[in-house]
Formats: structure tokens, sequence, C-alpha cells
């Protein structure tokens, strides 16, 4: 817990490129104390850096990839939190800090898991590599071209990933994919300045303009109205299907937490759900925002919208597509700068693998695991998946309900601990297969 108090007292928020550098260099020495050959290597134009270990194990001809991000989510609405974002609070058999969970606890406890397993066989089972980023939680942007310049120096035999652990019934989950995602920000200018709203009859207003384009994007019936959208969509396969059908539909349980009566579109199945792309505003602005009242006429707008991407759609696709249909209906004038564009990542539910970290989750948690394709987020898992590397995600999480990205982010501690175990007994097996 020192070590993850230390990191989590680093506010390494990507999206704000705040305290980026202690935090890479702090990851780096966590990874030096424990044998690993590091590098704290740049990213192209200005990117966050990226921390590179390697360590030899036992058995040299098997190795394993570990994927984590020290940076983290801003902490606002900040009179939110019961304790300070960025100190390490215990209380209730739970750690509360930004970053206790996503991504700065995992990295800690897959620590501790070969921690373990070196206290015990002088030696670390198999070849580790390490791989944190620190902008993970803007879209990974530069990892792709880091990834494409140090290819030869990431020949795996498998990646485990963040974003796993159990669901709220305590059954473990295991994670084979993760949703794309294109993120655009719209803006429109109609004036030099704000103008007096008693001119609301005379000038454009930059709001009703961004507003008229909006509406376009996506019907009533949550539709996405945009020519071709759906058409690289691919159903799931017959054994992502029968994995469905297996899993909980998880309806009743994500209504219970937003206080819904149902989900949009009378939507009972979740994961079969995230087979389903999106288009969602994340956030918008124009004119006064301010307390009481200001009679403006906006002269900018903007919005800022991610769509969530399902195999086989690519970002870049669908950023052209979003660009033709504006112009073809008269919204030329209005600008698209793309923030973040991942592809969609997916493991083959039949791999090796991902049988092992399954027969593990039960040994460790006394329940069969469930085996789910897609989670409705985003990461870069693709950049592996795509080269032919199997990707799984066991992990710290529990459910929905450790606030990541809200809050009073919290992890279990009796989380931390199983996830270790499994862990630690995923390194060891691993290598003898």
């Amino acid at each position: 817990m020192g070590e993850l108090r230390a990191l989590c007292a680093i506010p390494s928020v990507s999206a704000r490129h705040e305290a980026i550098d202690p935090c890479a260099e702090l990851v780096s020495r966590m990874l030096e104390r424990r044998g690993f050959a590091t590098q704290v290597t740049p990213t192209a134009d200005g990117g966050h850096p990226i921390v590179f270990g390697r360590a030899a194990g036992a058995n040299r001809s098997r190795k394993l990839l570990f994927y984590n991000h020290y940076d983290v989510q801003p902490p606002e609405p900040l009179d939110l939190w019961h304790s300070p974002p960025f100190d390490l609070t215990e209380r209730d058999g739970s750690v509360f800090a930004r970053g206790s969970k996503d991504d700065k606890g995992e990295f800690v406890c897959r620590l501790a898991a070969l921690d373990a397993v070196r206290a015990v066989t002088g030696t670390y089972p198999c070849d580790i590599t390490w791989l944190a980023e620190g902008e993970e939680e803007v879209g990974s942007p530069h990892l792709p071209a880091w990834i494409d310049q140090h290819e030869s120096e990431l020949k795996v035999d498998a990646a485990i990933w963040e974003e796993g652990g159990i669901e709220v019934d305590e059954t473990p989950i295991v994670r084979l994919g993760a949703r794309g995602l294109l993120y655009v920000e719209l803006s429109v200018k109609v004036l030099a300045r704000d103008a007096h709203s008693g001119q609301a009859n005379l000038l454009p207003n930059a709001a009703w303009r961004l507003a008229w384009a909006l509406a376009w994007l996506k019907a009533p019936n949550e539709k996405i109205m945009i020519p071709g959208f759906y058409d690289a969509v691919r159903p799931p396969t017959p054994r992502e299907e029968e994995l469905l059908r297996e899993a909980p539909k998880g309806a009743a349980e994500v209504m219970e937490e937003f206080g819904l009566k149902e989900l949009l579109g009378g939507v009972t199945d979740v994961n079969r759900a995230y087979f389903t792309p999106t288009c969602n505003i994340a956030g918008i602005g124009a004119g006064y925002q301010g307390e009481g009242s200001k009679t403006v006429i906006p002269a900018a707008a903007m919005a800022k919208l991610d769509f969530r991407l399902v195999p086989d759609q690519d970002p870049h696709d669908i950023h052209a597509k979003l660009r033709r249909h504006l112009d073809e209906r008269g919204f030329g004038d209005v600008q698209i700068e793309v923030l973040g564009a991942e592809r969609p990542g997916l493991t083959d539910a039949d791999a090796p693998v991902v049988k092992l970290v399954a027969e593990i989750g039960e040994e460790i948690y006394g329940k069969k695991p469930r085996i789910t394709p897609l989670t409705g987020g985003t990461t870069p898992m693709f950049l592996f998946t795509e080269r032919g590397v199997p990707v799984v995600a066991p992990g710290v999480g529990w459910g929905a309900m450790n606030r990541a990205h809200s809050p009073n982010e919290f992890m279990r501690l009796v989380d931390f601990e199983r996830a270790a175990r499994h862990i630690a007994r995923l390194a060891v097996r691993f290598a003898e297969q």
C-alpha cells in the first residue's frame, strides 16, 4: 500500500498534461527495484512517455506481457469526494483515491503478485515484458506509432490487460475484447463576437447552428443516421453467441444503479448491447452558462462526441462518413477535430491463455468465471490482437462499483489480494504451458 499511496499522490491527469513525467519515473523505479531493465521512452509530438520494462525468467521460451497505464481521469467534481482525491485513504476494507483502481491499483497488484512468485522461487517463471503508458485516458494517441517502432521488442505469447475483475455477485470475469472509439469535437463560429440578443432575428446563433447539425446524427429511436455507419458491423460469431447466452443479462443491475425503470430501446441484455455501436454527446457548450441571466447570441458553439465502435468498424472510416454526412446536409462550416481514434479488439475465446485464466479464476474465487466477449468501454488491446497476440483481462475490479472516473473511486483490499493470487498462479502456469 505504500507504493500505491506514492503513485496515487501524483496527480497524473493526462487530459491536463499534469505530473506526467514524475509519475512515469516512479513507475520505472518501481520496476527497476524488481530487476526489470526499464526505459522511459518519449513519444512523438510531445506525447506522454511510455515506460517499457523487461525481465528474464526461468523459461526463456515463454513471454508474457503486462499492460497498464499510469495516467488518470480528472478528479472533478471535487466537492463530492469524501477524502482528498490524491491522498490514498483506507476505510471500510477499501482504499479510496483517484487511480486506486484505474489503473494504479491494478499495476501495484500485479507487482505484488510477481513479488510473491519471486520470493518463493527466486526468479520470474517466464520472460516478463511490461508496458505502461500515460495516455490511456485520452485515447492512447501515440501508442500505435510507438508499438510500430518497437514491434521487434514486443514478441510475446500473450498479454494481460487492465480492466478485469469480478462481478458484484463475486463471480470472476474474463474479458476478451473492447469496443473501438472515435472521439471528436464539433465546433462552429458564426460571428466575430457574442452579440446582444435583441438582434436575435438579425444575426445567426452558433448554438442553434450546432444543434441543427447534431439533430442529423441520431434519431429519437437511437438509430445513428450517418449513411453507411453500420455497414462494417459484424454480428457475434457462433462462439460469441454461446458466451452471450451464458452471461447474465445485467439490465436489472444497471437500472438499479442509475434509478431507471428501463434501458434505452428496451434493452434487456447488456453484454449483447455492447455489440451495437453508439453515438454519444459527451459535452456541449455555447454562450453564457454562469449564474443568473445574460442575454447574448453565442458567436461560437462546440460539442464533444464519442462513437463506441464494434468489430469490424474503423474509426477513420467513420470520421470520413461523418464529414461527408455533415457536408451533404449543408453543415460544411461545422469543423471536426479528431481527439481520439481506436479500433475494436477481440481475442478468440478458445485461446489457451483464456482457458488458463478462467481455470485459475475458478480456483481463486470458487465460481466458474463469466467470459464476456466485449466491454462497453475502449482500451487499445487491438494493437496486440491485430498482431495475433491473445489478450485477457483479469484484475481488481468489482463490477461497475469501483466508481472509476467518478468521485470516491476505490478498490477493495480483498479484491487486491485475490487478484494478486490470480496473477501469481497465472504467471507460473503460463510458463509451464
